[in-house]
């Protein structure tokens, strides 16, 4: 992407849908008014930024590019098709894992938690390195024979469904502040009250000078709200779901976070050198940094900026091009064409008590939001508007859902943010579900298990078994009101 590189302030537009909008209350209706997969309206961005970032979330990866040992897909845009590019998907991943004394064990050392549903499996590498010739046919030596991953017979959680979430909207939910989030849980009666989840962001964005490597936020994306950031949201996708493995730097730092390749029922990093991909091997010196990789690990890392010298701060290429297109997505807009329903199902909603985890509050991004930014120099860069109102229908905080829970502890026990690990509370807790958009997803609930909202609204559970029961306890008539005010979201 160095094209872009240069005069910065010539190359900077700023992309609004209409002409003459100067009040905030017509920017939300035109966004309501656009049309799903659109842009937001008042995004600041380089020029030509938005197109390339399109371009690479639908880009389909080889194994010359780097895909494997083992992966789910080869495109962003091939797991994210609901309704248009970037909404939820089809495919249902897989998770293991077991409990010892109480505590989630991930089983990192069998490839835990997540079991990649495909590999490369068998290829031949003509410049396969000495030490890996021979291993999988004496009579062949540069053959490599990746096998499928399999669960692990140690683990007791077994084939929990994990469906891909939708990212519109992704931008406004990125820059909310960790003080909001933090102050919801005071605000919610204590039977439903819900719990921030500390992530240590591992992969900072170099546009928000609040972050550094380690620093902790609040979590927001993913089914356990695991993740902080859209732009490691991107990185652990590419490296887990996508197989491409990286390599960034960061204030000086190589940010090795995702460099490892995937092994399949074994640790990252440690599967034969040559027998990853096809990618061509990094010649350049080993940049070191944290975490610390070997000269073999280092070759096989797939797409690489190179040496940190200097204080260089680079996120690698497409890490930020996924991240800067979801930045861009606006929301789902509203659907009003069932009127009467919908102006019954709204006070029916907080009846029921599901505006107590799926908030009805008006959000509003910052004055100046922190822009999404490749190297914190402004090079190139996406931001979304400030003071820009929006309705996720989300509290971003994790619920004990009981029985629907899907007991897989999503962060490791030496997290620095969570140095006890996870408990059998917090396993069995899930993020709330933003609610916007839900009409265009085929499949409800973390595992897909639903095709409509009765049926979601019925596996709720824990903290939710309120609510559901009331739900239950409703006329067909109000309830049909509900499901359609919630389908207009």
């Amino acid at each position: 992407m160095g094209w872009i590189r240069g005069n910065v302030c010539a190359l900077v537009a700023v992309v609004s849908i209409g002409a003459g909008c100067s009040s905030l209350d017509d920017d939300v209706t035109k966004a309501e008014q656009a049309a799903l997969g659109d842009f937001l309206p008042g995004l600041t961005v380089t020029s030509g930024l938005l197109a390339e970032a399109t371009g690479a979330f639908n880009a389909v990866e080889q194994i010359t590019d780097g895909v494997g040992p083992v992966f789910n897909e080869r495109a962003c845009g091939n797991c994210h098709t609901n309704g248009a590019k970037g909404g939820a998907g089809e495919q249902i991943e897989r998770r293991f894992g077991r409990f010892v004394n109480g505590i989630f064990d991930p089983l990192a050392a069998q490839g835990g938690t997540l079991r990649q549903l495909f590999s490369v499996g068998n290829f031949n590498n003509p410049n396969l390195p000495a030490s890996s010739r021979g291993r999988c046919q004496p009579g062949n030596p540069t053959l490599c024979c990746v096998p499928v991953e399999v669960e692990p017979p140690q683990a007791t959680v077994h084939n929990v469904g994990r469906l891909t979430t939708p990212v519109f909207g992704g931008g406004l939910i990125d820059v909310i502040p960790d003080s909001v989030i933090r102050a919801i849980p005071a605000t919610q009666p204590a039977a439903i009250r819900g719990q921030v989840v500390n992530v240590t962001t591992v992969f900072p964005n170099p546009g928000d000078p609040a972050q550094s490597l380690t620093s902790v936020k609040a979590g927001r994306f993913g089914w356990k709200a695991g993740v902080s950031t859209l732009l490691q949201f991107s990185g652990d996708a590419y490296n887990n779901e996508m197989a491409i493995s990286t390599q960034s730097c960061f204030r000086g730092t190589s940010n090795n976070v995702f460099a490892l390749e995937n092994t399949p029922n074994a640790f990252p990093g440690t599967g034969l050198e040559g027998c990853d991909d096809l990618a061509p091997p990094q010649t350049a010196p080993n940049p070191g940094g944290a975490p610390a990789i070997t000269d073999s690990q280092w070759r096989q890392v797939d797409d690489a900026v190179g040496s940190c010298a200097g204080g260089r701060t680079e996120i690698q290429d497409d890490i930020f091009l996924f991240a800067a297109f979801m930045e861009a997505l606006a929301p789902a807009p509203r659907d009003f064409s069932d009127q009467i329903s919908v102006t019954r199902g709204e006070p029916l909603f907080r009846q029921v008590g599901c505006n107590g985890c799926h908030l009805q509050t008006t959000f509003r991004t910052p004055a100046n939001p922190p822009s999404v930014d490749i190297d914190g120099t402004g090079a190139e860069f996406v931001r979304v508007p400030g003071n820009f109102a929006f309705n996720p229908f989300s509290d971003f905080l994790i619920h004990d859902m009981g029985s629907l829970g899907d007991n897989i502890g999503i962060r490791p026990p030496d997290d620095p943010a969570n140095p006890m690990g996870v408990g059998v509370v917090e396993a069995r807790s899930m993020r709330t579900a933003p609610l916007w958009g839900l009409r265009f997803r085929n499949h409800l609930l973390h595992d897909g298990r639903c095709g409509d909202v009765p049926c979601a609204v019925r596996a709720h559970d824990g903290q939710a078994a309120a609510s559901r029961n009331a739900f239950n306890a409703l006329s067909p008539a109000n309830q049909h009101n509900i499901v359609q005010y919630v389908r207009s979201l």
